[in-house]
């Protein structure tokens, strides 16, 4: 096959939600990935580009540690090999390097047979990755022996705190006060945390400018009026999961995170079947807190390296 379509790059801004989001949730997938607004969150880190092909496929370029990289395409599963294959030749014909995926899904790698093609891919799971996946009626209830942990931070919560929160639905008018509480939370984290939550922020910033362009769902809850955490997520109907990309609280207010966690479902996703919460970036402490919760499974995620090209 030798590369006949057209590709032109561009950075992902604003003006691409319209274009791009319909591309989305078309196959199988329950990666954070599946959804728009978690590729436009990171796409200042990873200094995202796309180009749409055909109509049919959004392919990706994306820089990190490792120098430049893609993303597999967003597309129909029935349009999946043809759209990997010409971004297999774009990289080898026009870049002149080989394919490199990060974060391939393994539905994807799985559709494509990627592990059984030894002779042209190397594929490693990137464990530290994966996301962790949850019933969403258990997180609604906190129902269960595995739960009671949660339920009674909860509890006390709502015994201690009586009369002095209140759960909110954000809206683009709350920008203001989300980013004070962003700011408040990003001091109290100090100078050694991990470079990524500034990127972070930076998203959750961007996003809150231009939130009345997004399919978002966002929530706070105030806590003697003050705005004391706050949650972003949105939903993948193709698996009828919630996707949970943001959820910040007040770590010295005990049963605040449990409280958002259970208001955030009930309130935004009542009836979802299933809960994305991300992965652990293989810190220890968030790996401890993802597992307390007790995951029904995990949506893994691959490094794609191509061995040889002509």
């Amino acid at each position: 096959m030798s590369l006949n379509v057209k590709l032109e790059f561009q950075p992902m801004d604003v003006e691409a939600i319209e274009r791009l989001s319909p591309y989305f949730g078309l196959r199988p997938n329950k990666t954070c990935d599946s959804v728009f607004l978690d590729n436009y969150l990171w796409k200042d880190y990873y200094r995202v580009k796309y180009a749409v092909c055909d109509e049919k496929a959004v392919l990706w370029l994306i820089q990190d540690e490792e120098g430049l990289g893609s993303a597999m395409p967003a597309c129909r599963q029935e349009d999946l090999e043809y759209y990997f294959e010409v971004l297999v030749q774009y990289f080898n014909e026009k870049l002149n390097l080989p394919l490199r995926i990060y974060l391939a899904d393994e539905e994807a790698v799985e559709h494509l047979r990627l592990r059984q093609k030894t002779e042209q891919f190397h594929v490693t799971e990137q464990e530290d990755l994966k996301d962790y996946l949850y019933d969403g009626e258990r997180l609604r209830t906190l129902s269960g022996k595995k739960l009671r942990k949660k339920k009674n931070h909860l509890n006390y919560f709502l015994r201690e705190y009586e009369g002095r929160y209140e759960y909110q639905r954000i809206v683009c008018q709350d920008r203001g006060e989300v980013w004070r509480f962003l700011y408040r939370w990003r001091e109290a984290r100090g100078e050694e945390t991990e470079k990524h939550l500034d990127y972070e922020v930076q998203g959750i910033h961007d996003i809150l400018k231009n939130c009345s362009s997004f399919h978002v769902h966002m929530g706070g809850v105030y806590v003697d009026g003050r705005l004391e955490a706050f949650t972003l997520g949105s939903y993948n109907a193709y698996e009828d999961m919630a996707v949970i990309h943001i959820e910040k609280a007040n770590p010295e207010i005990r049963g605040l995170y449990q409280f958002i966690n259970q208001q955030f479902l009930l309130n935004e996703f009542p009836a979802v079947r299933l809960v994305n919460r991300e992965d652990d970036l293989g810190l220890e402490g968030l790996r401890k807190a993802k597992m307390s919760y007790d995951p029904i499974g995990f949506a893994r995620k691959y490094k794609v390296e191509q061995n040889v090209y002509r």
